[in-house]
C-alpha cells in the first residue's frame, strides 16, 4: 500500500484524508523499514505537499502527541509560541529562544515548543539548557511552569513518542540532501496547542501555505514570516524577521483573512548590520549572548534583532497594536530589568 502512495504522488495525485491517516499509521510504525517510508517522503516533497496535506498531516500527528494539561482559565488567554522550522543555516544566535524569553518577560504566556540542534550549531533546547532553564520536563511540570512562570519549554521528543519510528527515514532523506514535509510541521505540532504563533520559514514560498495550515488548525492569531539576507550577487533567508533585508510575512488575526506583505525593516531604529553581528556559536557561547541582550548589555545588532522579532511576537499574542508599540515593549521590558528577572525566576538563581 506504501508503494501504491508512493507511486500516486510520483505521477502528481494529491493525497486524500485518508490516505494521510493510513500514511501516518505506516510512517509511526516502529516495525517496517525506513527505506519505503524515505521514499514516500521524497515523493510528497518532490511532488509538492498542498495546504490540505500539511494540515492533515499536522492534524493526524497532533493527535498522537502527549496533550500538555493546562487550567480552563490559561486557555481563555492568548498562549504564544514563537518557533522556526531551522533549516536556513545561517548560524545566527537563537533570535526566537530569546525572543520567547522577552514575551515572557512581558506578562505573555508562552508554550515554546523545539528541540536539540539539528542544522545550527545550538538548538532552542541546548541554549535553555546552558541557561539553566529546565528543558525536558513532562507534561504535567511543563503545564505548572506555564500557569506559575509564564514559560515552559516543551521538549519535541518527550511529547512525540511517534517520532521515534520515523527518525530513521528522515535520517536517510537528510543523507540523500532531500527535505521532507517534517522540515515545516515542527512548529504545527506545539502540544500546548498555542492560540498565538510566530513561525519563521527558510523560503518566502513556504509563509502562505504555513499561515494557510496554522488556520486550519484553529489557531487565532498567526504570523509566518521569512527575513532576507543580501550575500552578493543572491539573497539568503533568515527564518526569523531580519533586520537586513525585507520581510515577506503572511499573518491572520481571529476571522479576518489572510493577508500576505513584502516589508523593509527600514522604519525601525536599527544600526547598521550584517549577517555576521547576528553570528551565534556553540550553546554555551550562545547562552552568554542571551545573558547580554536580556540584560541590556548588548545594545548592538542582536538588541535589534530580538526587539523587531519580540514585537512582532507581542503584536500577534494581542499584546500592542502594532509592531513598533511592540519594539517598545519589548525594549521597555528588557531595559527595566523585567527580562533578566524572567531569566532568573525561570533557572532558579
Amino acid at each position: 500500500m506504501f508503494a501504491e502512495l508512493t507511486a500516486g504522488l510520483q505521477s502528481g495525485q494529491n493525497l486524500t484524508p485518508p490516505q494521510i491517516a493510513a500514511a501516518v499509521r505506516w510512517l509511526t510504525d516502529a516495525a517496517l523499514a525506513p527505506e519505503p517510508k524515505a521514499d514516500f517522503l521524497a515523493a510528497l516533497a518532490s511532488k509538492g505537499e498542498t495546504v490540505a496535506e500539511i494540515a492533515g498531516f499536522a492534524a493526524e500527528l497532533r493527535e498522537l502527541s502527549v496533550p500538555v494539561p493546562l487550567s480552563a482559565a490559561l486557555r481563555q488567554r492568548e498562549i504564544l509560541d514563537v518557533c522556526g522550522t531551522g533549516g536556513d543555516r545561517l548560524n545566527t544566535f537563537n533570535i526566537s529562544t530569546t525572543v520567547a524569553l522577552v514575551c515572557a518577560a512581558a506578562g505573555i504566556p508562552v508554550a515554546k515548543h523545539g528541540n536539540r540542534a539539528i542544522t545550527s550549531q545550538s538548538g532552542s533546547a541546548d541554549v535553555l539548557e546552558a541557561l539553566g532553564i529546565p528543558v525536558d520536563q513532562t507534561p504535567e511540570q511543563a503545564a505548572h511552569a506555564i500557569e506559575t512562570h509564564g514559560f515552559a519549554f516543551l521538549f519535541a521528543p518527550r511529547f512525540h513518542p511517534a517520532f521515534k519510528a520515523i527518525a530513521p527515514a528522515r535520517k536517510l532523506c537528510a543523507e540523500r540532501g532531500q527535505r521532507t514535509l517534517f522540515n515545516l510541521l515542527g512548529p504545527l505540532l506545539n502540544p500546548a496547542r498555542p492560540t498565538a504563533q510566530l513561525v519563521g520559514v527558510p523560503r518566502p514560498q513556504w509563509c502562505e501555505p504555513v499561515a494557510s495550515t496554522l488556520q486550519k488548525l484553529g489557531v487565532r492569531r498567526a504570523m509566518v514570516v521569512t527575513g532576507e539576507v543580501p550575500t552578493g550577487e543572491t539573497v539568503a533567508y533568515l527564518d526569523e524577521l531580519s533586520t537586513l533585508g525585507n520581510n515577506h510575512t503572511a499573518e491572520f488575526y481571529q476571522a479576518n483573512a489572510l493577508g500576505v506583505s513584502v516589508w523593509p525593516p527600514s522604519h525601525f531604529p536599527l544600526q547598521p548590520a550584517t549577517l555576521a553581528d547576528l553570528a551565534g556559536g556553540d550553546a554555551a557561547t550562545n547562552a552568554q549572548l542571551v545573558r547580554a541582550v536580556l540584560a541590556g548589555k548588548d545594545r548592538g545588532p542582536k538588541r535589534d534583532a530580538v526587539l523587531l522579532n519580540a514585537g512582532a511576537a507581542l503584536f500577534v499574542a494581542g499584546a500592542v497594536r502594532s509592531l513598533a508599540e511592540g519594539w517598545e515593549l519589548a525594549a521597555s521590558t528588557i531595559d527595566t530589568g523585567k527580562a533578566t528577572t524572567k531569566l532568573a525566576a525561570l533557572s532558579g538563581h
